[in-house]
């Protein structure tokens, strides 16, 4: 069926800070809504709360018909025990449908009350949700994100067996089985490879149902977002773009220029009036003082006439002041905040910063290899390549984490490397270590006092300074390991999928600093408009193993 989700007036907030107020929301069959604003600003509060998962402060949120499905698809950090096939069961609600079936037929049996209309509606429900072939349907699923090998295997091999990519694919599958008649997103695009993109592109693009999505890969939302909702943090305000991405980058400018210049009118106005009522007053406190000192006791006529002129003064000033008090107040608009990021770049190290001869890797089912580079200083190389091809596999075999089972790979002489790893563990070798402790402990130089000042500057403040890294949100560990980076200066900079996690400003300021920076660098990415805006030399693809240069 297609259903109609209706939020009204709806409020959330942490403790004593306000996420969102007043929001109104209607996604309607078709609709894909792009749910955009900074880390923190509440947009998968805002999910949970559509989802009915989350209870809002203020506000209603109606479902027509009642009876509708909502799949909500959350980011999951935590792989766990479940198997291929418990996830699939799980995330398309089939797994919560076969137990309110099971719990269904058990009344039914026992002949309690009321139990026959419960086992209907909960066996419809299962059938709707695509439970009766589930299974079939999921071998089918996990070839077409090509894990077709694992398909066989998909009751017994854990999630937590998989790689980052791997995992993902798994989601992926899940959503292209689901039946959902409403979809909530959160994140569907991390850890994807560019085949992964586009199948889950043409999946949301033909959607007959309504989905809101969070996303952070503008392309993505450009070519899937029928319209943009924004959660303007800076400004306490929510608003809505119809179009897609870049209709709403440029409507987000023009009003945010607009803004501006209402609120320069505004308080020019403001100061022109105050000026003028100020002049007024003093010109009538003048007049009464002249008039009291000037006029001679017996020339009445011009005491009057003075004093009357001051009067009329007064009147003025108080006719600018009553102008004053009527003119509509505009709120100056405050600045967001913004991740103001650069590179410490090292002194230049010897010619040739990694050379890689005869390199091959060897794992389960996988073979990197054989590779042969040369990456001198200064090349700038985007590596590209599906999900399991190897990419951070070669990256950990040219820097020396992981040891070649053939060849040999070496960095140059005085190479300062950076590195942000797909995983976020530059900083989390003891999960259980405070972010404070563990960046003194990478930087022993500096006073921690600066490292707070430092790490203030990325967005992480005293709420996250004495957290354990393990509590951190992906978000976050990826924002701590740009500060490290920042402090520290490298010539050889190392980032694997950096922009997962972070948000659409912080995007942009990464690659604003990409380009400024002067030294080596290896990326690997899926996001494609990062691709494009950041200045490379050089390209690498990478697939089943084998490295090629483009």
């Amino acid at each position: 069926m297609t259903a109609t989700l209706t939020a009204t007036g709806l409020a959330a907030g942490h403790g004593h800070r306000t996420l969102f107020d007043g929001l109104n929301l209607i996604v309607a069959p078709g609709d894909v809504i792009g749910l955009v604003g900074p880390n923190g600003a509440g947009k998968t509060t805002l999910l949970r709360v559509l989802a009915g998962l989350d209870i809002p402060a203020a506000g209603t949120v109606g479902l027509s018909p009642a009876g509708a499905s909502i799949g909500y698809l959350a980011q999951e950090r935590d792989r766990g025990a479940e198997t291929i096939i418990e996830q699939l069961r799980r995330r398309t609600g089939v797994s919560a449908a076969t137990t309110r079936l099971d719990a269904a037929t058990t009344d039914l049996a026992a002949g309690v009350a009321g139990a026959d209309d419960r086992y209907g509606d909960a066996f419809e429900a299962w059938l709707d949700l695509g439970g009766a072939d589930l299974d079939e349907r999921a071998a089918i699923a996990l070839t077409d994100v090509g894990l077709g090998s694992l398909a066989d295997g998909a009751d017994r091999t854990a999630l937590a067996t998989l790689s980052g990519g791997q995992a993902a694919r798994v989601g992926l599958a899940a959503l292209l089985l689901a039946r959902f008649d409403m979809f909530l997103l959160d994140e569907p695009t991390n850890d994807l490879d560019l085949a992964g993109l586009d199948r889950l592109e043409t999946f949301v693009a033909g959607l007959r149902a309504g989905c809101v999505v969070v996303s952070h890969d503008r392309e993505f939302l450009a070519r899937c977002a029928t319209s943009i909702v924004e959660i303007d943090a800076a400004q306490g305000e929510i608003h809505r773009y119809g179009g897609g991405y870049d209709s709403y980058l440029a409507e987000r400018e023009v009003r945010r220029r607009k803004a501006r210049a209402d609120y320069d009118e505004y308080a020019d106005t403001l100061d022109a009036l105050g000026d003028r009522a100020r002049m007024q007053r003093g010109w009538s406190d003048k007049g009464v003082r002249n008039a009291l000192r000037k006029a001679p006791d017996n020339d009445k006529i011009l005491r009057k006439a003075r004093a009357e002129s001051s009067e009329k003064q007064a009147a003025k000033a108080r006719q600018t002041e009553r102008l004053i008090e009527r003119l509509p107040e505009v709120s100056e608009p405050r600045k967001e905040w913004q991740l103001q990021y650069q590179i410490a770049a090292a002194p230049r190290g010897s010619a040739v910063a990694v050379s890689a001869r005869g390199v091959r890797v060897a794992r389960p089912g996988f073979t990197l290899g054989p590779i042969d580079v040369d990456v001198a200083a200064g090349d700038r190389i985007g590596i590209t390549g599906p999900n399991g091809a190897g990419k951070s596999t070669l990256l950990a075999a040219l820097l020396g984490r992981i040891t070649p089972d053939q060849g040999t790979a070496n960095l140059g002489h005085s190479v300062a490397v950076g590195e942000v790893d797909q995983a976020r563990e530059v900083l989390a070798s003891d999960p259980t270590t405070p972010l404070l402790a563990r960046m003194e402990e990478m930087l022993p130089d500096q006073v921690p006092g600066d490292l707070r000042t430092l790490l203030a500057k990325f967005g992480l403040g005293a709420d996250h300074v004495h957290r354990p890294m393990a509590t951190l949100s992906p978000g976050e560990r990826t924002r701590a390991a740009l500060a490290l980076l920042q402090a520290r200066g490298v010539n050889l900079l190392v980032l694997d999928e950096p922009t997962n996690h972070l948000d659409l400003p912080a995007i942009e300021q990464l690659e604003s600093a990409l380009d400024t920076y002067d030294a080596t660098v290896l990326l690997v990415s899926h996001d494609r408009r990062m691709l494009e805006r950041v200045r490379l030399t050089r390209r690498w693809h990478l697939d089943a193993g084998r490295l090629s240069e483009l």
